[in-house]
């Protein structure tokens, strides 16, 4: 009868030898693939970077023309143009229904900072009396 694993039992010994050679064997497939690759013991393997650097690339600030001030504003606009565009902007209807709800919201918390504002100037009034 075939013994059935359970969670938490320690496999056999022959479960380790079956792990071992799949091991092994994922080991010297990833070696024939990867033998430029370094091997860093105790941390990351990394490669190194290579250092190339395109041919179109300018080596310095000093080569990219430098733009004016007006052609910087103009720059400007019309990158600001560009993102208004991509705005979704409200229909009449839904610009209607935010404000009412925003006028509503600002008038109800109103009533309630001056419900507390007159509460604590009768309460202050009634502790400490009027000081005429």
């Amino acid at each position: 009868m075939a013994e059935s694993k359970r969670r938490g039992e320690e496999p056999a010994d022959d479960d380790f030898d079956d792990l071992d050679e799949s091991f092994d064997d994922a080991v010297d497939d990833d070696a024939d693939d990867d033998e430029d690759q370094p091997v860093s013991r105790g941390g990351t393997a990394t490669r190194e970077r290579r250092k190339t650097e395109p041919a179109d690339k300018p080596k310095a600030k000093k080569d990219v023309a430098r733009v004016g001030i007006f052609g910087r504003l103009v720059r400007f606009f019309r990158e600001v143009v560009a993102e208004l565009r991509k705005v979704i902007w409200p229909t009449r209807k839904e610009l209607l229904t935010y404000t009412a709800v925003v006028v509503v919201f600002v008038a109800f918390m109103l009533a309630i900072v001056a419900g507390l504002d007159y509460g604590f100037a009768k309460g202050v009034l009634f502790v400490f009396g009027n000081q005429e």
